[in-house]
């Protein structure tokens, strides 16, 4: 028998929500907290999250709140979705607040942009030493929400936590899997958020499935570059959160970085197509992130750069695909 958890879940997005409705459905409450006021009183009125998650009525145990000292009142696990230039920030209010020993876990996917950091890193500055474990792995909130099968790993710098939050989660529907490698985790997560772009601007510009193929081979292989250069392990690029999320999300047009790259291929400045998709991108200023970390390490990412050319440069899409594709022939693997 799972023993009922008090979660607060710091983050009301589509991601955030469906989260807490996989928990909920598990047995315990949720409490989900998000600083706009004016969005909670919604949520808390419409009983679903309509503008990010519209149709999912919530269940009995989510409690939507705008006081991030009554969302941790009395709980037993924090959960941190919020959007990755918003970490710092929200782990730096949690430090203020919790227990040295409480550890703390996170769905969010990026780097810190001012830094270039990995979350865990930031977390690390932050919150002191502590269980701390990021979630992650091919997974659309809309499908999580609608209870259809998914996989993710629970990376940990404690084995324990990572197999604490995977029991969280895990249920009928939803497998979670346990993993040590926080680093490799995270940059997947973080970096096949351009790569995404990359393909989707490809498909705009009516490449065809050959170039989709080529582009996720290629984004694998800069994954791992860049991922084992900082001390990922190798076998995670091939797992649910590498090989399985970057398919995902430069496959499917749930993925809002894809539909950030067909937009752009169809003209749109960055600001229009953000206003299109209506939600947060991550890629973008991860981009600008993956630049600056593969700059410092001197990690050549062909793709991820003119990705960052599009999005922070002003480059055309046609131009980048340009830049790629006069590159000089070199061997595939070495």
């Amino acid at each position: 028998m799972r023993t009922p958890a008090r979660i607060a879940l710091l983050g009301p997005g589509s991601w955030g929500t469906a989260l807490g409705l996989q928990l909920c459905r598990n047995g315990h409450e949720v409490r989900l907290w998000g600083h706009e006021t004016a969005q909670i009183e919604a949520i808390r009125r419409d009983g679903e999250n309509r503008h990010f998650l519209p149709g999912h009525p919530l269940p009995a145990g989510m409690h939507p709140t705008d006081s991030l000292d009554a969302a941790l009142d009395e709980a037993t696990d924090c959960l941190v979705v919020v959007p990755s230039q918003a970490f710092r920030l929200v782990a730096r209010q949690l430090a203020e607040r919790l227990p040295a020993d409480f550890g703390v876990a996170w769905a969010t996917k990026g780097l810190d942009v001012a830094s270039g950091q990995l979350l865990h890193t930031v977390a690390l500055e932050e919150l002191g030493e502590r269980p701390l474990a990021v979630v992650s792995g091919p997974s659309f909130a809309g499908e999580v929400a609608r209870e259809l099968p998914t996989a993710v790993t629970v990376a940990s710098n404690q084995p324990e936590f990572a197999t604490r939050f995977a029991t969280l989660l895990h249920g009928s529907t939803f497998r979670a899997y346990t993993s040590p490698d926080m680093v490799g985790v995270e940059i997947c997560g973080a970096a096949k958020n351009v790569l995404a772009i990359a393909t989707g601007i490809a498909d705009g510009l009516g490449f065809g499935a050959n170039t989709r193929a080529a582009l996720i081979t290629r984004g694998l292989a800069e994954l791992i570059r860049v991922g084992t250069a900082l001390g990922g392990r190798p076998e995670t690029f091939t797992g649910l959160a590498g090989l399985g999320d970057l398919v995902l999300t430069c496959t499917d047009d749930q993925s809002r970085n894809r539909r950030m790259g067909l937009a752009l291929a169809r003209g749109r400045t960055v600001d229009e197509a953000k206003a299109e998709i209506g939600q947060e991108v991550e890629g973008v200023i991860t981009a600008l992130a993956v630049h600056r970390l593969a700059a410092r390490l001197g990690i050549e990412m062909p793709i991820s750069e003119q990705v960052y050319r599009v999005l922070h440069e002003g480059v055309s899409p046609a131009e980048a695909t340009r830049a790629l594709l006069e590159r000089e022939p070199k061997p595939e693997f070495g």
